[in-house]
């Protein structure tokens, strides 16, 4: 199945940034990158929304309530970039456009970073947002979500609110989840020419830089090989061209073996989080409104008497 045109626009236009970057010549600035990933909120963002910058159980956020109607279910959302990049700025755009066509306030949070930060400060970070913004809102109404690092972290706090005795939410949301940070998977060998948003041969190296002095198969760094009974039914979003791809698939089995219910979206031809591209690319556009079709109706909103 051929992709779009803008498609194929944007997969050359990520070819040509990968070949550009700081990482093409062996050196990497951690300060440039984080420049560089927040530079997505130059992006217009989506409008008939209010954007709150606030604090969520003392964790930095912002939160997007669509104005047109009254929002009726909650969002958080767990930013990617490998746990030592991204911020709510990053992500909010496409996040935004999620919360309209989910009928949901987002609140995207600012999880501590590494390597200043090592796990478990971003998990406990997450699981504290988690906790505030239930305080005065039904977890019935609820999805966590996250791309990348921040689908893993999104699969580790819900392992650690279920292990916490915790309510959970209704129901997850992983845009190509890293949950094996050892590189494991064999898409990360598969796909390394097909994906060009993502380099394979990094993964275990900036694996060692979130989990410092912790094992990178340990459950808690890599959510894949955590028990995951008992979690609420997940929407993993991949693309089918994508070093991440074993990371979703192994997922997808791990948890359906463990009674979760899980909807496993792949998509033909695209790459690493292509749902950043949103409004822009169509696949990017579709995979949304099916994440937000999952959102409804899984926290449907609760009838006026």
């Amino acid at each position: 199945m051929a992709i779009s045109r803008r498609a194929r626009a944007a997969r050359r236009l990520l070819v040509r940034m990968s070949n550009g970057s700081e990482l093409s010549d062996g050196e990497f600035s951690i300060d440039r990158a984080r420049e560089r990933i927040d530079q997505l909120d130059r992006l217009p963002r989506p409008r008939h929304v209010d954007y709150i910058d606030t604090l969520v159980g003392g964790v930095p956020a912002i939160v997007a309530t669509p104005t047109a109607v009254p929002p009726e279910r909650h969002l958080l959302y767990l930013h990617g970039g490998a746990y030592v990049l991204g911020s709510p700025k990053s992500h909010i755009a496409m996040v935004a456009n999620l919360a309209k066509r989910a009928s949901a306030t987002a609140t995207v949070v600012e999880y501590r970073l590494a390597p200043e930060h090592v796990h478990p400060a971003a998990i406990d970070d997450c699981v504290a947002a988690y906790r505030a913004l239930i305080t005065d809102v039904d977890p019935a109404t609820v999805t966590i979500a996250g791309d990348s690092a921040g689908g893993g972290a999104t699969l580790s706090t819900l392992v650690a609110l279920r292990d916490a005795g915790d309510p959970l939410p209704a129901a997850a949301y992983l845009l190509s989840p890293w949950t094996d940070l050892t590189g494991s998977g064999e898409s990360v060998v598969t796909r390394a020419a097909a994906d060009p948003m993502f380099d394979g041969t990094k993964i275990a190296e900036a694996g060692r830089v979130y989990a410092g002095d912790v094992p990178l198969d340990h459950p808690g760094v890599s959510p894949l090989f955590a028990d995951l009974t008992g979690l609420p039914p997940m929407l993993i979003q991949t693309g089918m061209d994508e070093v991440l791809l074993s990371d979703s698939t192994r997922l997808a089995d791990r948890a359906r073996d463990a009674g979760v219910d899980v909807t496993l979206d792949l998509a033909e031809g695209m790459w690493h989080v292509y749902q950043l591209f949103a409004p822009v690319v169509p696949e990017a556009t579709d995979a949304l409104v099916r994440a937000a079709v999952f959102m409804r109706a899984r926290t449907p909103a609760t009838l006026s008497v």
